[in-house]
């Protein structure tokens, strides 16, 4: 038995939501665009879909465009929010601790002659409103904060953000990946003029993500194609995968409030065991808001990968702070930012709970992670 603690890479798929993928698949196989009666019915599953998602998030299903994920949402964003008012100026100011989905896209941008401020956390890993206005300049055109961080949790003060930009004319992009299902989120009371979701990360399946466009911006295309979704994104849409997502989005509406508050309990008693077991222990932005469901951690002395492997042979899945690619090991930037130190920045881990996860797990879970840790030490 694997007890799985990584649901901010992916969540697995909810019954509610293969069940509606299924029925899609059989049932609304028609094309969307098309004007007979299959296609109608896969144009109804699409939009009762879109109706679920905007009603999870606060937005109007007129707000919401449907792309191929998280990574595709975040690019679209940024290029089209950039470029809808470079007139202004073409400066961007983005946080230092934004998913490789954004940063890589504004690395892009910056080598075709765009300005760059990359703004820095505190040691908490909070992007603050002070750092967010000493980084504004009057040819700014777009922030890009994320909501939530995807690897030590911090949850951002959006609101104040988004309302210091709303003053100052820059439109403002929020990740909101990390956010969906673990955070209340309500774009209607948010000074968020774009916003990016996917569906794996609540139970839905992989593949499938929206793009928030808040209502009176006009942006142009950023996929060419047949004028699907409302002429912003063409392409036949993924019929199947969309009403999945839907259906995740309905569970999350329903059991989403409770869900937080026992997932956090588990969270926490997590903590509590490995506080009594590993003293040396040091948890990451433990002093600030952070997701209910996430706890990241450095390990002194012991390589984060190391640690996954060990945890992976005792059934437990967890995600190193560091990423290996050819045998080398890459140090968080994330923790980088926030002041930790090349050591630490390579010796962490990240628990993240979620649906399936009880608390008859969390003495098991702890002990392994105790008797991982020591091994690898000793090796």
């Amino acid at each position: 038995m694997t007890h799985y603690l990584d649901h901010n890479a992916t969540s697995p798929l909810l019954p509610e939501a293969l069940d509606a993928m299924t029925r899609a698949a059989k049932e609304a196989w028609g094309n969307p665009s098309s004007l007979h009666g299959p296609g109608r019915r896969a144009r109804q599953e699409v939009e009762d879909a879109r109706e679920r998602v905007a009603e999870l998030i606060g937005a109007k299903p007129n707000e919401i465009v449907f792309t191929s994920g998280g990574t595709e949402s975040c690019n679209l964003a940024i290029v089209s929010g950039a470029n809808l008012q470079k007139q202004k100026g073409k400066h961007l100011v983005i946080s230092a601790i934004e998913h490789p989905a954004v940063k890589s896209e504004v690395k892009a941008l910056e080598s075709e002659g765009w300005e760059v401020t990359w703004v820095k956390p505190d040691t908490d890993g909070v992007i603050t409103v002070e750092a967010v206005n000493a980084a504004l300049r009057a040819d700014t055109v777009l922030c890009a904060i994320m909501a939530a961080n995807n690897e030590v949790g911090t949850v951002q003060p959006i609101l104040e953000i988004g309302t210091l930009l709303r003053t100052k004319g820059v439109l403002f992009f929020c990740d909101m990946t990390q956010s969906l299902g673990k955070i209340p989120v309500d774009v209607s009371t948010l000074p968020v003029d774009l916003a990016a979701f996917v569906a794996h990360k609540i139970g839905g399946p992989k593949g499938v993500g929206a793009l928030y466009i808040r209502k009176g911006l006009q942006i142009d295309s950023f996929v060419r194609g047949g004028g699907q979704e409302r002429g912003l994104r063409g392409g036949t849409e993924n019929v199947p995968g969309i009403a999945g997502f839907g259906a995740a989005a309905v569970v999350w509406k329903q059991r989403g409030a409770e869900e937080r508050l026992r997932v956090q309990a588990l969270r926490d008693a997590l903590e509590s065991e490995l506080r009594q077991r590993i003293p040396e222990m040091k948890v990451n932005a433990a002093n600030v808001s952070r997701l209910p469901n996430t706890l990241h951690a450095t390990f002194p002395g012991c390589r984060g990968d190391i640690l996954v492997m060990a945890l992976d042979l005792r059934g437990i899945a967890a995600s190193a702070g560091s990423a290996c690619a050819s045998g080398s090991v890459k140090a968080s930037e994330v923790l980088l930012a926030m002041g930790r130190s090349q050591e630490d920045a390579i010796s962490s881990l990240r628990f993240s709970l979620g649906i399936g996860n009880t608390a008859e797990e969390i003495p098991i879970i702890a002990q392994a992670v105790e008797q991982a840790y020591t091994a690898a030490r000793q090796a």
